[in-house]
């Protein structure tokens, strides 16, 4: 009892680690200093972030791939996993019944006095309970919940990374249908030019060392074709992964190019806030803080395993030589102990058990600090990224529409007689090679805003 009492004044209790970066980074440094901070709120309670592209097929995909997604449900598997774990380690805290019966065919002086041979019947119930002196249990029960939690925060990450996954592959799709189709129509235009030049080959007009050269780059815009054809094909077949379905079973029939590759639609506005807020946000970094602390836990736990253990043990029941007279009152029993066990000597066994626990717990702490710098550099990419890429779109519109007068008066010019049928079709083929840059622009910029939703976390308010 003294080294009970020893014992008690003793703490498992581990100090806290460092959870939280420099208080100095108050923005990020892509974000533009007028830029309200404040804004970003938390995810919303419905988070369907990607609705906001207003496409309905896009809708039906994502939510296909986030209960058939193959990631998800290993994920979803983990965590009921981890929670019947958790669910077993609470378990030890309360008292344990058990009911047994038996029947032993013994001999010697523990028999009867004449050590001769008998039997004996017996029917008891049995109680015990270990008296949780230190919280060594409660801190192991803790240390599973808190791994629970992360396995819930690490099937929220996969969930976020497949309808990212979902969203970005369906962009390129999408605008490489658009890019597609506008290929198309330059190639009917390379074919309507080179007829054109057949017929001044043939009078003499062009060099038919010119005219293999323009035969050449119409090829070469065919084997371009089947290239994105080839690429379509590689993302269509990525796509039925993510939706968990097989390729050969699985095809998305080309439509009109959506709002936001056309430009008809401007892209949701999305602002990063404080960096504090995206570590609030992100489902991963509250994975590597659970980590964390079930890491300390866990070090408290292997600690106390210096400490006394003390056992409560009950039993009832009935024995008795003669199986007729076996619940007689007569032949009932019970029995009561306290079993008090302390560790003096184990070969090393424990302080290794403890510094195998402190380095698990650093490598959590070192982990944490790491997604930690993974985000921000997630976020600051995406951020550059929308930056830069809102640059160029502006600039590139501006070309387009130049490129766009320009086609008007060559059509006006060309009605007129005043340009040849040639310059009108070259006219024509720049503007479409521009519209083509202007679509593959514009699904980089998708596909940046889907990569800052990401990093940030899932939606906003």
């Amino acid at each position: 009892m003294v080294a009970l009492l020893l014992a008690g004044c003793a703490s498992t209790q581990v100090p806290p680690q460092p959870l939280a970066l420099d208080a100095r980074l108050q923005a990020f440094k892509t974000q533009a200093p007028e830029a309200d901070a404040t804004a970003v709120a938390a995810p919303a309670a419905d988070d369907r972030w990607w609705t906001a592209f207003a496409d309905p097929v896009l809708d039906q995909l994502v939510d296909q791939a986030s209960t058939s997604n193959t990631d998800i449900r290993i994920a979803a598997a983990r965590l009921a996993q981890t929670q019947a774990l958790a669910s077993q380690t609470g378990a030890a805290r309360q008292p344990q019944l058990g009911l047994g019966a038996g029947a032993v065919r013994q001999q010697g002086p523990l028999v009867n006095a004449a050590g001769t041979e008998g039997t004996l019947f017996t029917a008891a119930a049995t109680l015990s309970y270990e008296v949780d002196v230190l919280g060594r249990l409660a801190q192991a029960g803790d240390a599973a919940a808190l791994d629970a939690q992360q396995r819930q925060s690490l099937l929220e990450s996969a969930r976020l990374l497949t309808q990212a996954q979902v969203v970005q592959t369906y962009v390129a799709l999408r605008a490489l249908d658009a890019d597609m189709d506008l290929l198309r129509h330059s190639l009917a235009l390379d074919r309507q030019s080179l007829r054109i030049q057949a017929y001044r080959l043939q009078s003499g007009a062009l060099s038919e060392l010119e005219y293999e050269r323009l035969q050449g780059a119409a090829t070469g815009q065919t084997l371009e074709t089947q290239r994105l054809q080839q690429r379509r094909d590689e993302l269509e077949n990525t796509l039925a992964v993510l939706l968990g379905q097989a390729a050969s079973e699985f095809r998305l029939d080309r439509t009109d190019a959506p709002d936001w590759v056309t430009g008809q639609r401007a892209l949701p506005a999305v602002r990063a806030g404080l960096p504090s807020t995206v570590l609030q946000r992100r489902p991963d970094i509250a994975a590597a803080q659970a980590a964390v602390l079930a890491g300390q836990k866990r070090l408290g736990v292997t600690q106390s395993a210096w400490f006394p253990s003390l056992s409560l043990t009950g039993t009832t029941g009935f024995a008795s030589a003669e199986l007729s007279t076996l619940v007689a009152a007569s032949m009932q029993t019970w029995a009561f102990g306290v079993l008090a066990n302390l560790p003096v000597f184990d070969g090393g066994r424990r302080q290794a058990g403890i510094a195998m626990a402190d380095a698990e717990l650093s490598a959590a702490v070192a982990s944490y600090h790491q997604h930690l710098l993974q985000a921000l550099r997630e976020v600051e990419d995406q951020l550059s990224a929308q930056r830069l890429l809102a640059q160029q779109n502006a600039a590139l519109e501006r070309m387009q529409g130049s490129a766009a007068r320009a086609s008007e008066l060559s059509q006006a010019r060309f009605d007129s007689g005043s340009i040849s049928q040639l310059d009108w079709l070259e006219v024509q083929r720049r503007e479409l090679q521009g519209r083509r840059q202007l679509v593959q622009l514009r699904a980089a910029r998708c596909q940046a805003t889907t990569g800052l939703v990401r990093a940030l976390g899932g939606g906003w308010n």
